[in-house]
Parts: C-alpha cells; sequence; structure tokens
C-alpha cells in the first residue's frame, strides 16, 4: 500500500449504558465500575451522566485487531459493572428510566449542566466514535467534506435505540434526536478549509453555543487531540461485530476519499437542508425502509444504499483485506437484523421492557466470552 493507506489506523470509542441488575434502570454507579476496571487494567472513561462509561480502543492497524480489543475493553467493562450490581449495555438511549439523570460531578459537565440545563440532565445517550488517521487537520477537514453524504447511511445501520423510558418512539435512533438537541451536534456544515472551520468553532464559542472545542459534537470533524478524522453519527452499536463493521466502513470511506483528494477532486456541497432531511429519514427507518441518495433527494431501500456504499469503497476495502468481512457482516446484519430491529423483535414476540434489557445484556458481549484478559494467563483465547 501507499503511504497515504498506511495512514489510515483506526481507533473505535464507544460509550456504553450502566443500569441495575434487577430493575434494568440507569444506575449512577460510573465512579464505582472505572475504579473496578482500573484493578483489571482497563481505563474506562467518565462521560456526562453518572450512568455511563466509555472505552477506547488502541490504534489498530487491521480489523482482527480491533475486534480483539474492544472484546477485551466490553468483556472487562461488562464484568467490573457486574461486580456493583450493574449491567452493561451497548444501547444508544435508555430502554427505561427517569427523565433525569445526575450529571458527573466533574468541573466541565457540572458548567455544561449550569449553561444547558435539561439538555445536560436527560441525556443518556450512547455513541461510537471512530476514528482514523490523517495526515494534518487541512486534510481532516476535506476528507470530512468527502463523508457528508455516507453519513445517513452509516447512521441507518448502527440505529440501537428505538424504545426510549418503555416507549417506542417510532424511530430506530432516538438518540440521533436527542443529541441534535445541542447547538453545536448533528449534520457536520462544509467547510471550505481549517481556518473555515476554526472561524466557526471560534464564532460558536463567542456565542455560548459551544463552551471549549471538546463541544465540537458535529458528526465527522477533526479530532481535537489526535491526527484523525472522527466520525460520531453512529449509535453504539449492539454487538462487537458491528462495530467492528462500522469501523471498517468508515475507514474505507476515509482511504477512498485521501484518494480522491490525491487526484484533485474536491467533495460536492450537500446543501445543509438535505443532508438533514436524509438524516431524519436514516433515524426513522433504520434498516427497515429507505435511504436518500445524496447529492440527490431520491428516497431508495436502504439495502440498496449499502450496495452503494460498498460499491464506492470497493477498492479500499480490497486493499485493506477488509472487503469479505463488510460484505458478511452487512449481509448477516441485513438478515438478523441491528440492535434496532432485535429490541423491537422481542416486543412483538410478547415480551416487555425488561426483556429487552435482557437481549440488550447478552448482546453487549456477544462473541467476547473466549477473550483473554491482560495480564491473566490463565485465561482461555
Amino acid at each position: 500500500m501507499s503511504t497515504t493507506d498506511e495512514l489510515c489506523t483506526v481507533g473505535v470509542e464507544e460509550e456504553f449504558l450502566l443500569v441495575d441488575a434487577e430493575t434494568g434502570a440507569p444506575t449512577v454507579n460510573n465512579a464505582v465500575v472505572v475504579a473496578e476496571a482500573a484493578k483489571h487494567g482497563l481505563e474506562l472513561q467518565y462521560e456526562l451522566d453518572r450512568c455511563q462509561v466509555e472505552t477506547a480502543s488502541e490504534v489498530c492497524s487491521d480489523d482482527e485487531q480491533l475486534r480483539v480489543d474492544l472484546a477485551t475493553t466490553r468483556s472487562i467493562a461488562a464484568d467490573a459493572a457486574r461486580r456493583h450490581g450493574s449491567r452493561l449495555l451497548a444501547v444508544g438511549v435508555p430502554v427505561l428510566g427517569w427523565r433525569e439523570l445526575p450529571v458527573t460531578a466533574k468541573p466541565r459537565y457540572l458548567r455544561m449542566e449550569r449553561e444547558f440545563g435539561l439538555i445536560a440532565r436527560e441525556q443518556g445517550i450512547c455513541g461510537c466514535h471512530v476514528h482514523v488517521g490523517v495526515p494534518d487537520r487541512e486534510t481532516a477537514i476535506q476528507v470530512s467534506n468527502h463523508l457528508r453524504p455516507w453519513l445517513p447511511t452509516l447512521l441507518a445501520l448502527s440505529a440501537n435505540s428505538p424504545i426510549h423510558r418503555d416507549i417506542d418512539t417510532g424511530y430506530a435512533s432516538w438518540r440521533t434526536l436527542l443529541w441534535s438537541r445541542w447547538p453545536s451536534a448533528g449534520p457536520p456544515p462544509y467547510f471550505e478549509s481549517a481556518q473555515h472551520f476554526d472561524r466557526t468553532v471560534e464564532a460558536m464559542q463567542e456565542t455560548g453555543s459551544m463552551l471549549d472545542d471538546g463541544m465540537v459534537y458535529w458528526d465527522v470533524r477533526p479530532s481535537a487531540t489526535f491526527p484523525t478524522v472522527e466520525v460520531r453519527v453512529c449509535d453504539v452499536p449492539a454487538t462487537v461485530a458491528e462495530s467492528v463493521l462500522l469501523a471498517s466502513l468508515i475507514r474505507a470511506l476515509v482511504l477512498t476519499a485521501l484518494r480522491d483528494l490525491d487526484r484533485g477532486h474536491t467533495a460536492f456541497p450537500v446543501s445543509p437542508e438535505l443532508l438533514r432531511a436524509a438524516y431524519w429519514r436514516g433515524a426513522h427507518d433504520g434498516l427497515d425502509g429507505d435511504g436518500i441518495a445524496l447529492p440527490r433527494s431520491e428516497r431508495q431501500p436502504i439495502a440498496r444504499r449499502l450496495e452503494s456504499l460498498v460499491a464506492h469503497v470497493s477498492p479500499a476495502l480490497e486493499d485493506l483485506g477488509s472487503h469479505r468481512l463488510v460484505t458478511d457482516g452487512i449481509r448477516s446484519v441485513m438478515c438478523s437484523g441491528n440492535g434496532a430491529m432485535r429490541q423491537r423483535r422481542v416486543i412483538a414476540a410478547g415480551g416487555d421492557v425488561q426483556d429487552v434489557v435482557a437481549e440488550l445484556t447478552a448482546s453487549t458481549v456477544s462473541g467476547c466470552g473466549a477473550v483473554k484478559e491482560p495480564g491473566d494467563p490463565c485465561s482461555t483465547g
């Protein structure tokens, strides 16, 4: 592969919900779960609400390395939660529980609560953030522009939040609707340059709609701390396999964009109104309905949108060694459903929300059971 290809290392951050092992409602014990995980070599991150934790993978160069990393961290985090009377759920929003959630007692989070009120307290939402290495911030901006038309398709594929507080919301990804309330979240603008990006962020901070660079919540952005493009559009996937599938697709999208830029091809500036409409369709339908073919406004079955996505990145997938994983993964998800579809099937089969929690508990650690824990030579792998 070329030097450009070698830049496309990948890392994944996953946010998880902590719920009471008996009731399934959010439980505000992330501090003890973080401490417990640390005893087993895993550094969990705090999130805005006290019912959440976040994992971060190592920088990975291939799909198998990423799979093992994600499986290991999910396994350790789930065990840490279990030791303190909780379950770890890979789900976009709480399926049970109360409206307001206590904010983690960190100065920045408390300031966010003061400034943004109920938006901060009515959160508890969990996403997946995929980082792919790029040469510099200027390139990251141009790559982000190339990714904009594909974000609604990635959203539909990852949708995993149809039920919120014991109600079917009518959306496959209710997380997307809740997340969009932040003034700096959602579909990313089209930026002409890194300078244009910086001016916009500065202006939003001056208005108070962002407190700092960490509140650049657009669904694709140059990372503030790493030499990467960060894609943030997805619900946290229900399974490790789905997370690896998404990361592989995003990695191939970034490599395809880098190659287009090398050929002098700039991205088409899809209008923000049309992009937002495609987002709404992806959040509403998930894998059960239609997507929007951008930059046109044509509705298409989501299966066709996924075929177009794979065709678009197929050369990159081949070069990254990910083509079979992605094609088999999409075929599997289309057959068995993503997280949103499986939650609804539990209800359709006569189950209740407690049964949904049980399904989510199992899927969160599906494929993680035979993973070797760091520092444990007696584990089987």
